[in-house]
């Protein structure tokens, strides 16, 4: 049998530093950034440009005690944020990514337990962080005075003060300090290292094909690993370019500006885009031509025709011309969503992954993408199922380099769920006779009836949600007469049984809209 794994060569790495030190070597003048000007024009920021700045703004930090510290970064997506991650993680230091959307006295508490030395921030936040209950020795720093720090790490480097180049780098050391929960509580931070980092945008390179000819567009929010690791660091490997989306309701428009090539979703993003093709195309009255190029396409394809290019180039020049790759995570992406992206000449595939391992395990390879499946495990590393039942659905366990040093300051969390080498993730799934995994729901949402039978929510719910009338489904079980009752609550669509109760004369009918259901 063939294997689904393509065969991509890669450069081994294992600090952050010496990735960004091979790309300028190997790309020197390509641009790593594209940054939206004041005027709506674009600043390229080269490779050696980026790397300069690293080491100038390290300089200027160095300076004030702060190399081979804990520094907090929260923000907006900016370069900003980008090169307060990369100065950090480049001179030995750890950095704690904060979710911009924390209220000041949640920054403060994790800040304090991660016994932060310093928090860099952007202009967004500022008035969170001034009101955030942060010990006065804590350093505060605003993206917006960046620049003149840069400046005076000019100054000091012509000076000779050379502290933060020669900061040693220990890439199994903690690196990255991610918490998991800002609202409840801070005792789940997850600790990664450097070659945690590493090991993913390798494995993953491994899978996804990208060059430096790529210009990711840039969405999500980049305190979360998933759009840090991807999205963010991946690329700067690679040699490929980034740009920043100036909000989700332009993210349309900014794939046209920067004619981007990749962006890195979550669900909802790609159901949004597979609507609005299809809504646009109904108002302009080419629904029908598009079906029934995706009817030829489907016939040439048989044969090993691709006439994707051709026949949807009109489609493809609304998004840039250049778009090839969504890659989806976070959650499970809609089968039919996938394959009807694909069917228009976007290729949208998903994977599956954790905090806790940096954070992808599985994603299906560009050519060979099931899109039921969360994908294929990482070349180099290994998934099993742990106690499966008589469907082969068990917990899925992960073993690989890029599994977390531990939750911070709590062993006996760490030890419960990383067991001899193994990750034990929480969800439960199945892998089917060529590897790939199917996530069914999480071990501890699992409904257990009188009868013994389990039930896996997260099933039912994603069935239900194939009605078109069915926005959102939440299973449940209920105790009653000494039995656990399967229920299912459903917040039904108003955008598609709005207008079917309105042509009908029974707009607001409960009884109607139930029946259509």
């Amino acid at each position: 049998m063939k294997s689904p794994y393509p065969s991509i060569p890669t450069r081994p790495i294992e600090d952050l530093r010496s990735m960004l030190d091979d790309s300028v070597r190997l790309f020197p003048l390509r641009p790593a950034f594209h940054l939206r000007t004041d005027g709506g024009d674009f600043e390229q920021i080269s490779y050696t440009r980026l790397r300069e700045e690293i080491d100038l703004l390290g300089s200027a930090l160095d300076e004030c005690g702060l190399t081979g510290r804990r520094i907090a970064v929260i923000g907006e997506n900016c370069y900003g944020w980008a090169l307060s991650y990369l100065t950090v993680v480049c001179g030995g230091g750890v950095v704690l990514p904060l979710d911009r959307e924390l209220c000041g006295e949640e920054i403060g508490r994790i800040c304090q337990v991660a016994k932060v030395d310093a928090i860099l921030h952007g202009a967004s936040i500022a008035d969170r962080i001034a009101a955030a209950p942060l010990p006065k020795e804590t350093v505060r720093i605003g993206f917006d005075a960046l620049p003149s720090l840069i400046e005076r790490g000019r100054e000091l480097l012509l000076q000779g003060r050379e502290g933060y180049l020669l900061a040693p780098i220990e890439p199994d050391a903690l690196s990255v300090l991610l918490f998991t929960s800002g609202t409840t509580g801070v005792s789940k931070g997850v600790m990664l290292s450097q070659r945690n980092l590493c090991y993913t945008i390798e494995q993953c390179s491994k899978m996804i094909a990208v060059s430096e000819q790529d210009l990711l567009l840039s969405v999500l929010p980049l305190h979360h690993t998933y759009e840090c690791t991807i999205g963010f660091l991946l690329p700067l490997y690679h040699g490929a370019s980034i740009a920043y989306a100036e909000r989700l309701s332009t993210v349309a428009r900014d794939l046209r500006q920067v004619q981007a090539t990749a962006m890195i979703c979550v669900p909802l993003l790609l159901e949004s885009f597979l609507k609005k093709i299809w809504q646009s195309a109904e108002k302009s009255g080419k629904a029908d031509k598009l079906r029934a190029a995706i009817a030829l396409n489907r016939k040439c394809k048989r044969v090993g025709l691709d006439l994707s290019r051709s026949l949807f180039s009109e489609l493809r020049k609304s998004f840039g011309g250049r778009l090839r790759l969504l890659v989806s995570g976070g959650a499970a992406a809609k089968p039919e969503v996938l394959s009807g992206l694909r069917e228009l000449g976007l290729t949208a595939i998903q994977g599956y992954g954790l905090t806790e391992c940096a954070p992808l395990t599985t994603v299906n390879p560009e050519k060979a993408a099931k899109d039921a499946s969360a994908g294929l495990c990482l070349p180099d590393s290994a998934l099993r199922i742990a106690d499966p039942d008589e469907n082969g659905i068990g917990e899925i366990c992960y073993r690989g380099e890029n599994v977390m040093l531990g939750y911070y300051e709590n062993p006996s969390l760490t030890a419960e769920v990383i067991r001899d080498g193994w990750f034990h993730t929480g969800d439960l799934g199945f892998l089917d006779p060529e590897g790939y995994l199917f996530i069914t729901g999480r071990k501890k949402n699992v409904i257990v009836t009188r009868g013994g039978k389990n039930v896996f929510p997260e099933e039912i719910e994603e069935h239900l949600c194939r009605n078109e009338f069915i926005a959102e489904a939440m299973v449940v079980g209920e105790e009653e007469e000494d039995d656990v009752v399967i229920k299912a609550y459903l917040y039904p669509d108003p955008d598609r049984i709005a207008p079917l109760l309105r042509e009908g004369g029974l707009e607001g009918s409960e009884p109607e809209a139930r029946r259509l259901i």
